[in-house]
């Protein structure tokens, strides 16, 4: 446990201990101790821990929070917790100010831990799955699909971080209706490259790629099936077109630095006929009717607005039943948590999806959808709407070629994924303090520059367990030392909020701090003692930044 949350978790055992004591003296009045909080305050000058106890029992006690917070105060036992004064604050928080000597502890946490330093077992080893992008394999990754892979991805690793047991999935959707308009265009497509005058259906796929599959196809079979029984063209170029889809989403996500441990074929769960099981045991259990030929699944009874189709009037399965056997399936491979990363145009059906698992009384709780917001792209100050390769969408492979993995994968993650998110192509490629990625990747990268002048000067790596780490006492040391101390627990609270920008906000705040410090002081002084407890501190930032920009899937470089 790190020093920060030992601190935390013994202020928090301590006031709840004082809140028991004026109960035991009658000063207080509760049955129950609510939930409370401990966060660190948003200004500096609020202390360096606050906590809602006296607001959260005014309620139970009928007193005022301020009146509360006094009778707290006269009981609160701070021996062992580096509190030094505590205070009351506004409607009634307790700001607590803890004595600077706690912080030179932080360096000798950071070097014992090292690469592992923000990391913790919270997590408890629980199982859980994280399902995203999930893409039709009929085209090429858009940079909605790259919201949801830089979000699935990083929230991949936060978990891990914290010490969960993580699975990275993929749903490959290549059963049902969009299936069948990918081979009729790839037919038409086909035909058309071999001069035959066939049309492009109109609902079918336009892409210039699926130009370029049917030449591969071409290479590789010429006209062989030209004149093939249908069913047979059909199944060649589709097995062939998907694959090569596929093929060409694991190199563009590999690219992206994003590797699933599991891509799961729609396909495999009609031929193992789990969709029908999973429709059998709704029928039986009385959730399904019949309505205009069609068989409907009573979601109305779990709060969503309309009944869904199941199964349509031709015999059909829907997508949604296929959908309700998957969420099955993942459970009954013994996830106790499963995390969906959805684009928000699915917002319909999250309800329909935890009523179906109720229904088949799996805990709904243990799915949760976090629904991602739609990505506008900007160049030259206006939207970029068309791709050069698809004629109808920019392609992830696109976008990495033109502002790279690691300017993609932080814009991405560096808002809410409730937010909509407008993408500027020249800000993410321009290599200044005013681009995000590049600014935390330099003060990386100007780290490195002061250990490489340090070596060139003769100067040696100092141990930071023998340095005087005392001598760091000007504020921004102070503002450093506390922001890097923080960095567990917002480790913790980005992977407990299911909240990946948490992480990235930190990264560029560690990193302006430390800006601001490399701009006002020398670190290579004269003075060994001083230098020495300054290369501890910048080697300190130089191990968090590189450790939060592990988990957000960037690069921390030593050049730049």
């Amino acid at each position: 446990m790190s020093i920060i949350v030992d601190i935390r978790e013994k202020i928090k055992h301590r006031w709840q201990e004082a809140a028991e004591a004026a109960r035991q003296a009658g000063r207080l009045s509760f049955a129950e101790l609510p939930p409370f909080i401990i966060e660190v305050p948003r200004e500096k000058n609020h202390g360096d821990l606050a906590t809602n106890l006296a607001m959260v029992l005014a309620r139970p006690t009928r007193m005022a929070p301020r009146k509360i917070a006094e009778v707290l105060l006269e009981f609160f036992d701070d021996q062992d917790t580096w509190v030094a004064k505590t205070e009351i604050a506004g409607p009634g928080f307790i700001n607590c100010f803890l004595k600077p000597e706690w912080l030179y502890q932080v360096p000798l946490e950071v070097a014992a831990l090292g690469e592992k330093y923000g990391y913790s077992e919270v997590g408890r080893g629980e199982t859980v799955q994280v399902e995203f992008v999930s893409a039709n394999p009929t085209g090429l990754l858009h940079i909605g699909h790259a919201r949801g892979a830089a979000l699935g991805d990083t929230l991949a690793n936060l978990l891990t971080a914290v010490g969960c047991r993580v699975t990275r999935e993929f749903y490959i959707n290549d059963a049902g209706n969009q299936i069948e308009k990918f081979a009729d265009s790839l037919e038409a497509r086909y035909a058309q490259a071999l001069g035959q005058p066939v049309p492009l259906p109109e609902d079918g796929y336009h892409g210039e790629d699926l130009v370029e599959t049917v030449q591969n196809f071409i290479s590789q079979y010429g006209d062989r099936y030209l004149n093939a029984a249908p069913a047979e063209r059909r199944q060649t170029l589709g097995d062939f077109a998907l694959q090569e889809k596929l093929t060409a989403i694991r190199t563009t996500l590999a690219a992206f630095g994003v590797e699933f441990d599991v891509w799961f074929s729609e396909q495999e769960l009609h031929q193992s006929g789990k969709v029908s099981q999973t429709l059998k045991k709704l029928r039986d259990q009385g959730y399904l009717y019949e309505k205009e030929g069609a068989l409907w699944f009573c979601s109305t009874q779990f709060g969503d607005e309309k009944d869904e189709v199941v199964v349509r009037s031709n015999g059909l399965p829907t997508y949604f039943a296929s959908d309700i056997a998957y969420h099955v399936d993942k459970f009954a491979r013994g996830f106790e948590r499963v995390i969906n990363i959805w684009g928000a145009d699915h917002h319909g059906h999250v309800a329909r999806m935890k009523g179906a698992l109720a229904a088949l009384v799996h805990d709904p709780e243990r799915l949760e959808v976090i629904l991602a917001q739609m990505v506008r792209l900007y160049q030259g100050g206006e939207q970029v709407r068309m791709s050069k390769r698809t004629g109808q969408y920019v392609t992830l492979e696109e976008l990495i070629e033109e502002v790279g993995k690691d300017a993609a994968r932080y814009f991405f993650v560096m808002r809410a994924p409730e937010s909509h998110l407008d993408f500027d192509l020249d800000l993410a490629k321009a290599q200044t303090n005013e681009t995000p990625v590049y600014y935390v990747q330099y003060a990386h990268a100007r780290i490195c520059s002061i250990f490489r002048q340090a070596k060139e000067a003769g100067i040696k790596q100092p141990v930071i367990e023998t340095c005087c780490l005392e001598r760091l006492r000007e504020p921004a040391e102070i503002d450093l030392l506390a922001k890097i101390a923080e960095f567990p627990v917002e480790v913790i609270m980005a992977a407990e909020s299911r909240e990946p920008h948490r992480l990235a906000r930190y990264v560029h705040e560690l990193a302006a701090l430390f800006h601001s410090y490399y701009n006002a002081y020398r670190v290579l002084v004269e003075e060994g003692e001083l230098r020495d407890a300054r290369l501890a501190l910048v080697q300190t930032v130089q191990t968090t930044l590189r450790n939060g920009l592990r988990i957000l899937g960037i690069t921390a470089p030593t050049r730049m």
